[in-house]
């Protein structure tokens, strides 16, 4: 339902605005446009506990991002460094941009 009005892109800088750790702001990392979740740089970090394997000798607790639903983070305008929603404008060469809706400036990741 949601997929196609998710606007973020991977290398975006995007700000927490709910949950744990609202406030943050991170490197979007994955998109994952199935179930609507983004994976951004140190933020969600959740503990696993695992097994000793040939990939990880040792085991024991390992610390990782986890996924967060797109809808709790916003997107950062790089030139007035706020958190914006996207606006999606045609320019003179028929693309379609993200642009900032405060200082009309274009978002390219």
């Amino acid at each position: 339902m949601y997929r196609d009005k998710c606007k973020l892109k991977k290398d975006d800088k995007v700000k927490v605005i709910a949950g744990k750790d609202a406030g943050k702001i991170g490197k979007v990392l994955r998109v994952d446009r199935k179930k609507d979740r983004v994976l951004v740089e140190n933020i969600n970090i959740v503990k696993r506990h695992v097994k000793p394997s040939a990939q990880n000798r040792q085991g024991g607790i390992v610390e990782s991002e986890a996924p967060i639903h797109w809808s709790n983070v916003m997107l950062m305008c790089n030139k007035c460094m706020a958190p914006v929603r996207i606006q999606m404008r045609v320019l003179e060469d028929g693309k379609k941009k993200r642009v900032c809706p405060k200082c009309n400036e274009l978002i390219d990741a």
